[in-house]
């Protein structure tokens, strides 16, 4: 994409005002109905701005580039000081790596142009690209309504999500613990305390003032680290009642970090009392009893720090840089524009949308967004994913701006499409096929495991970090806009995903379903001829066994052979009719995007929990029959129905002695016959191994 660059730099020997005897001045750029101005200085006539301005070539309006300089007033109309106009058939081309166009001084001309007057300005005119080392902190046509703060929150930018480290606070025991009521033995626990993250270890069972725990509580830390780890000592007074026996404020940067499994060294410290040095300033400095706390403190850089969903990350490396490995390639995005994008919002009575893909510049009021720019990514595994998010920029010239709008519960909406081009690099493909049978998260997930309610809770925090330090960026990168990259609701119920995933459960097992279905009509014989090419590869693989599993394999190759004509052509993207959008009803749409807790009205929810009752009422009857069918299986030996076992334990004997006795290969012949035979045979009743089995006993029966 072409635009037109104008660098103002400076201006010199401006003249004053006759009125007040002093110049404000500052610069306009016109080319058409676009202008753009630059800051204004207060009595100075030789100002120093150095700001460009880009203008892009598809929406020049105009032949000529007005640059006029004008004395800021307070009240009335700015005053003109003159101007300098450019042909825009006349502008020299650059393009990188050539050098920068050197500015040049231009005398100002009074208003027909006719007359030079006093005063210069330092000026560039050219034409380039988004190559240009000028473009990113240039002022952009595309986002001409745009000033003060606010461009800012229009620019291009890439932010880099924080470091984080797992801090691993092992307790181990603690010594000389001091109650307030002295005639009473403490009972007590450890409070820790890291930013908005507390964490409790269990109550100690004995009263005792040498309670001991050995519990280990995990917490999520971001570089630079800025919260500190804060430990009190709780004694439990009453069921409901607990009292501050001791504190501690430990900094985290003086914790050892640790890049694999190996012991860390425990310390003690001691504990101060609680209140002192704040109740009793004049005493904070004599010598005084204290209870003392035994830690194994580290921060662990051999796991990766979950922030994402479980299910696709976009980053598998540890936090400690020492332990990545090479890269297998190099992936390049180019964000190049949007079509039919929705309407967002409303300006000045219209429809309007100040979209950008994060995080690209904004362009404002377009439905059909040009951003033609470019991102790089070190890729270090085959199964990273990249997710990109158009969204509406909400908040141009404000700190506050309100929310930016990213879903709306009215139901499945195109809200555009996105034209994009992407190149993968692949530096190694014997690194990258290597990589296929490596573990995916580093080793100290499998060495030392989280337990699944520390994996959800540490992700929880982490994403809470996260969108707290990229909110602190410059400009902001919205807590909604990172909340719904990174998925952080994930979790939450949702009818639509539970059908969803039902129907993915049941697109899993089609295929077997298919093939049993097939075997039935081989039995049965509605193709005489399938059966009869059956029974052939019966006799072969029961007369020569070991061709069995060359067989299937040679048959999954095929299978994979025939497949590949139907091979994906594109990346995979967001599935309507796989999520279940199409034909999902409002009120379960309404129910997802509900706020937790819930916000709904008292009807409303009582109407949902309902349903909610009558789906896992289902889900409780398929559970329940899955544990019937099993413990039916464990009834076979059990002596619950002590004839039933009886029978089974005499047949399990008479096949044990007759299989002995009986070559393998005959066996396996009567069998596959006798499962093949001529529907002429068959009866339709259920077999005796089905009677069988539905007259063993269960377990509910037992169940209230």
């Amino acid at each position: 994409m072409f635009y037109l660059y104008v660098r103002v730099v400076k201006a010199r020997d401006l003249p004053p005002n006759p009125v007040s005897g002093s110049c404000d001045p500052y610069v306009e750029v016109k080319l058409g109905n676009y202008k753009g101005k630059t800051q204004h200085f207060e009595k100075k006539p030789n100002p120093l701005w150095n700001q460009v301005f880009a203008f892009s070539k598809d929406k020049l309006q105009s032949s000529i580039l007005e640059v006029f300089l004008r004395d800021r007033e307070m009240v009335g109309r700015d005053d003109y000081i003159g101007k300098v106009i450019f042909d825009m058939h006349e502008v020299p081309t650059r393009v990188p790596p050539d050098s920068p166009l050197a500015p040049q001084w231009y005398r100002l001309e009074d208003r027909r142009g006719e007359t030079k007057l006093k005063g210069e300005v330092m000026l560039a005119v050219w034409m380039g690209t988004q190559a240009d080392e000028a473009f990113p902190d240039s002022w952009h046509s595309d986002a001409a309504s745009v000033h003060g703060e606010g461009v800012y929150n229009v620019r291009s930018k890439v932010y880099v999500s924080p470091k984080l480290w797992y801090l691993r606070v092992n307790v181990i025991e603690a010594q000389d613990v001091e109650p307030h009521d002295k005639t009473q033995q403490p009972q007590v626990f450890v409070k820790a305390q890291v930013g908005n993250q507390v964490l409790k270890t269990k109550l100690c069972p004995t009263k005792t003032p040498n309670p001991l725990w050995n519990e280990d509580l995990l917490f999520v830390a971001a570089e630079p680290f800025e919260e500190q780890l804060v430990l009190t000592l709780e004694n439990r007074v009453a069921p409901s009642k607990d009292e501050t026996v001791g504190r501690i404020v430990l900094p985290l940067h003086t914790f050892e970090k640790r890049m694999d499994h190996r012991t860390i060294h425990s310390k003690w410290f001691n504990m101060e009392k609680f209140g002192f040095g704040v109740l009793e300033a004049d005493k904070r400095h004599e010598q005084k009893f204290s209870s003392r706390i035994h830690l194994r403190v580290c921060l662990e850089g051999g796991y990766h720090v979950m922030d994402e969903s479980t299910m696709y990350i976009s980053d598998q490396r540890p936090t400690s840089k020492q332990l990545w490995k090479q890269p297998i390639g190099l992936l390049e995005v180019g964000i190049l524009s949007a079509q039919g994008v929705q309407q967002m919002k409303t300006k000045d009575g219209r429809g309007a949308t100040d979209a950008y893909c994060v995080r690209t510049r904004t362009i404002l009021d377009s439905f059909n967004p040009k951003w033609n720019e470019q991102y790089t990514w070190e890729v270090y595994d085959p199964s990273t994913v990249i997710t990109l998010g158009v969204f509406d920029n909400n908040h141009l010239g404000s700190n506050d701006g309100g929310k930016n709008d990213v879903l709306q519960p009215s139901g499945l909406k195109k809200m555009g499409e996105l034209h994009l081009a992407v190149r993968f690099t692949c530096l190694s493909l014997a690194h990258m096929i290597y990589l296929y049978g490596q573990p995916l998260l580093p080793k100290m997930h499998y060495l030392h495991p989280f337990t699944v309610n520390q994996v959800d809770s540490l992700r929880f925090q982490a994403m809470r970090i996260v969108a707290t330090r990229l909110g602190r960026a410059e400009p902001p990168l919205r807590k909604e806009v990172v909340e719904y990259m990174i998925d952080v609701d994930s979790h939450m119920w949702s009818m639509r995903r539970s059908k969803a995933n039902f129907f993915r459960v049941v697109s899993l097992f089609s295929g077997m379903m298919s093939i049993s279905k097939w075997i039935g009509e081989v039995c049965q014989w509605k193709n005489p001829v399938t059966t009869v090419l059956v029974h052939v590869l019966f006799f072969i693989l029961v007369c020569y066994p070991e061709l069995i599993l060359p067989t299937v394999f040679l048959y999954m190759f095929l299978i994979g052979v025939w497949n590949f004509r139907f091979r994906p052509r594109n990346p995979p993207h967001m599935d309507t009719k796989l999520s279940w959008a199409e034909a999902v009803a409002a009120d379960e749409l309404d129910e997802e995007f509900d706020t937790f807790p819930t916000t709904k009205a008292q009807d409303v929810v009582r109407m949902r929990y309902d349903r909610l009752r009558s789906v896992a009422g289902r889900i409780q009857t398929v559970v329940g029959d899955i544990a019937t069918q099993g413990e039916r299986f464990q009834g076979l030996l059990s002596w619950r129905d002590p004839r039933a076992t009886s029978l089974f334990v005499m047949f399990c004997f008479v096949v044990a002695v007759a299989l002995y006795i009986t070559p393998f290969k005959m066996v396996a012949l009567v069998a596959g016959l006798l499962w093949l035979r001529h529907p002429k045979f068959r009866s339709k009743l259920p077999s005796v191994p089905s009677n069988f089995f539905r007259r063993l006993p269960s377990r509910a029966d037992s169940m209230l």
